[in-house]
């Protein structure tokens, strides 16, 4: 991700208290493009599902992982990375699927990137078996209805 002069960095090891703690973080962060109350809940939802993901699918059970998230913001854009070191996704257009899961067991939705996709303006995710997943989402505010007078 390009650095701006406004930016942050996320690690935070790969537990599920952490999913509720990282769209804290993040719509923090966003706040300072003055966000609709919508706008905010829109991208608290999609941070939550990004980082879901790594936490359900990256990492076995037993296994302790990092999900890194790097946010900046340029002009009235918030630019997003949830990334992982974990096992990847051996299918990325499989699990692109509305209703596909590989943990059915926990009685996931299999909607996480249908539900990302429907939020942000902008969403490329790339996978690597062995090596992780990158998830970069994009999300421009409106200047004139959202600035402070």
């Amino acid at each position: 991700m390009k650095r701006s002069n406004d930016y942050m960095e996320l690690i935070i090891p790969n537990i599920s208290e952490n999913e509720s703690f990282s769209r804290v973080v993040v719509a923090s962060f966003a706040a300072r493009l003055n966000p609709t109350v919508e706008e905010i809940n829109e991208l608290k939802t999609a941070v939550s599902e990004a980082v879901t993901n790594s936490i359900i699918h990256a990492y076995s059970e037993e296994e302790t992982g990092e999900i890194k998230i790097m946010g900046s913001i340029e002009n009235n854009t918030l630019n997003l990375v949830v990334e992982d070191d974990g096992k990847g996704i051996k299918d990325l257009e499989k699990a692109k699927e509305p209703l596909y899961t590989t943990r059915p067991e926990l009685e996931r939705s299999g909607m996480g990137f249908t539900i990302i996709e429907s939020f942000m303006d902008e969403v490329e995710i790339s996978s690597t078996p062995g090596e992780g997943t990158k998830v970069i989402m994009k999300k421009s505010f409106s200047t004139s209805t959202n600035k402070k007078e």
